[in-house]
C-alpha cells in the first residue's frame, strides 16, 4: 500500500508495524511490575500471615511452658491447679496476640505417669485478623501440651 508524504511515495510492509513494536520498549517496566506485583504482594501478605500464626502459636506454647512451671509451687494437687488455673487467667492477656476470652485449659496430673504434672492450653485463633487473607493457613485452633516432673517424695 503505497504511503504520501510529501513528494515521496513509500511502500509499507505489513511487518513494519510489528518491527517498530518490538524495538520499542517504551511501557516494558510497566507491564513487567504488572506481572510481578501480584505475586511479591500475596508474598508479602503471606509472610506477614504467618508472621501472626506463629507469634499467637509461641505465646501460646509460653502460656503452657510458664503454667506448667508454676505448678512447681504446689504442694498438692488441689494447690497446683489453682495456682496454674490463678495464673493462665491473671497473665495469658499479656502474651503476643492472646485474647484471654479464647484460651482454653486442662490441668492435672499426668494419667499415664503420676509423677508428671500435665498442662494443655488451647487457643480459638479464629479472631486474629489473618483469616479473611487470600493465603492457606494452618487451623484456627492452637493447642500445646507442656509437661513438668513433680518433686518432693
Amino acid at each position: 500500500m503505497p504511503v504520501h508524504r510529501g513528494s515521496q511515495l513509500r511502500r509499507v510492509s505489513p511487518l513494519d508495524g510489528l518491527r517498530r513494536l518490538a524495538a520499542n520498549h517504551d511501557g516494558a517496566s510497566a507491564v513487567e511490575f504488572a506481572i510481578i506485583a501480584p505475586v511479591f504482594i500475596l508474598m508479602i501478605v503471606g509472610v506477614l500471615a504467618y508472621g501472626i500464626y506463629f507469634g499467637a502459636a509461641n505465646s501460646v506454647q509460653q502460656i503452657a511452658a510458664d503454667a506448667a512451671r508454676t505448678s512447681i509451687a504446689g504442694l498438692s494437687a488441689s494447690e497446683r491447679n489453682t495456682l496454674v488455673t490463678a495464673f493462665i487467667e491473671n497473665n495469658a492477656g499479656a502474651y503476643v496476640f492472646i485474647d484471654p476470652d479464647e484460651v482454653d485449659f486442662s490441668i492435672g496430673d499426668d494419667t499415664s505417669d503420676p509423677n508428671q504434672y500435665k498442662v494443655t492450653v488451647t487457643y480459638d485463633a479464629s479472631q486474629l485478623p489473618i483469616w479473611v487473607l487470600p493465603v492457606p493457613m494452618p487451623g484456627k485452633i492452637i493447642s500445646y501440651t507442656s509437661t513438668i516432673r513433680l518433686g518432693g517424695s
